[in-house]
């Protein structure tokens, strides 16, 4: 007996037995919630982790090492806190990472959506204000930053710089970075206040695009968290008055209260965390994940605080 396949059947069969295969190496047959390098809540064989520009390259750094140790993949994305925060209330990503608290209005919505938000607390950061290595100014008061950032003050000049005007940069508005620096220096932490960053001032869509934009432009002044801090970029000292203290986002200060534009870096989950979720945040947390965050130039997480803080 003869069999005769033709060149069209011979490609479709070649393409099912490709996908089968792929899809059989892509994600092992275990069940969320087994155990060590089984899965997240969504995606068999990978936890979905989204949100802070802020705390990624700290994020890839636990999911590298944690995947080394258990097997487990962990997909690490950025896109700003109110990205992660808007994924885990549609219920695409098992964490979201953020820069900032959850809003009510998110909480709110989080409940429609039968979503049960869970905060831990896993480092903390200082947001350093750089600017231009080879600008002068040294120190700078957070009126005085408020007013750069409202533009108030357009140039260096005013505050014992160049006679130049000076370029504006800011994260945007879904990044967490954004609605701090907002909150805490423009409006110096007054609810009502309605202060808005100046229509001057360019939006980033990265920390790493405000690095490298105030590395190559002695005009500019910008913000992110000091895990960015680098030669190429100067941070300003800060102080609330300008009796002082003045002080720079260092590891020291930031735990000391002394630097006082600081924060905690958040993980958010639906519900309570179980399975790999559990296995990852536990080691997030653990020695050694701690140890990273320290490696990556953020603060660890304040010893004997609950994991959990809501």
């Amino acid at each position: 007996m003869q069999f005769r396949i033709s060149v069209g059947g011979l490609c479709a069969l070649f393409v099912v037995c490709a996908t089968g295969w792929l899809v059989g190496c892509s994600r092992p047959t275990s069940s969320p919630g087994e155990g060590p390098g089984t899965s997240g809540v969504l995606s068999p064989g990978i936890i979905q982790v989204k949100g802070s520009d802020t705390v990624v390259n700290l994020g890839q750094a636990w999911a590298e090492a944690f995947s080394q140790r258990t097997g487990t993949q962990v997909a690490v994305t950025g896109g700003g806190s109110g990205t992660g925060i808007a994924a885990l209330i549609n219920g695409t990503c098992d964490i979201a990472e953020s820069s900032r608290k959850m809003e009510p209005d998110e909480y709110e919505l989080a409940k429609k959506n039968g979503v049960d938000p869970r905060e831990f607390t896993v480092a903390l950061d200082g947001i350093a204000v750089v600017v231009h290595p080879s600008n002068p100014v040294e120190k700078l008061t957070l009126e005085q930053l408020s007013d750069i950032f409202t533009g108030k003050i357009r140039s260096w000049k005013e505050l014992g710089g160049f006679d130049s005007q000076i370029v504006i940069l800011s994260r945007e508005v879904n990044s967490g970075t954004h609605v701090y620096l907002k909150e805490h220096v423009l409006c110096r932490g007054n609810k009502e206040c309605d202060a808005e960053f100046a229509e001057s001032a360019l939006l980033m869509p990265s920390s790493q695009s405000i690095a490298e934009e105030v590395a190559q432009n002695p005009k500019a002044i910008g913000y992110y968290g000091m895990g960015y801090i680098s030669p190429k970029q100067k941070s300003v000292a800060v102080a609330e008055s300008s009796e002082g203290p003045f002080a720079k986002p260092t590891i020291e200060d930031v735990v000391s209260g002394k630097y006082s534009i600081s924060r905690p870096l958040l993980f958010y989950t639906n519900g309570e965390a179980s399975g790999a979720v559990k296995q990852y945040i536990d080691f997030v947390l653990s020695e050694e994940g701690q140890k990273i965050v320290s490696e990556q130039d953020f603060v660890p997480a304040p010893p004997g605080k609950p994991s959990e803080a809501s």
